[in-house]
């Protein structure tokens, strides 16, 4: 189940999710985009999976730095893809901060800003060996890439 305490690790993630998403809802949206028609579904999943992914993250300790061993690449995996999250942020940020912009692939990832966390803290989890933040992670990518899927499907349909 996990072991309760705070969890650094879960932290440093947390700050690198918020940190580009607070900037982003600031200063950076691109013209033309409206959160008005999304799915109820969708948004009641991405709503639900987001406070048991930022809770499960914090409350656990399983997922704090350990000693190496093979177990550990899964949180080697979960940073690269937090990594490459960070870099798509840099990437739009550096852009025209179109929609085309924000819903780009990257290296192969489509919707690399949906993706991206959702496989991160997903990896952590596995990491972690936390049920908890792994089915967290899976309601979050529910709704989350479901929303962007649904909001690129309306820029090319």
């Amino acid at each position: 189940m996990g072991q309760f305490g705070f969890s650094l690790v879960g932290a440093v993630f947390l700050l690198a999710l918020f940190v580009p998403n607070v900037v982003w809802s600031r200063t950076a949206k691109p013209a033309g985009y409206d959160a008005g028609g999304e799915d109820r579904v969708l948004r009641i999943a991405e709503r639900a999976g987001q406070v048991l992914t930022t809770t499960t993250s914090l409350i656990f300790t399983d997922t704090n730095l350990r000693h190496w061993s093979p177990w550990s690449w899964w949180l080697v995996a979960a940073t690269a893809a937090m990594a490459l999250y960070e870099l798509s942020w840099a990437r739009y940020f550096r852009s025209r901060q179109s929609l085309n912009d924000f819903y780009r692939s990257l290296l192969g990832v489509p919707i690399p800003l949906a993706v991206l966390p959702v496989a991160a803290f997903l990896l952590l989890g596995i990491y972690g060996l936390l049920l908890p933040l792994i089915a967290a992670a899976a309601v979050l990518g529910v709704g989350h890439i479901g929303i962007h899927l649904q909001h690129r499907r309306a820029l090319h349909p």
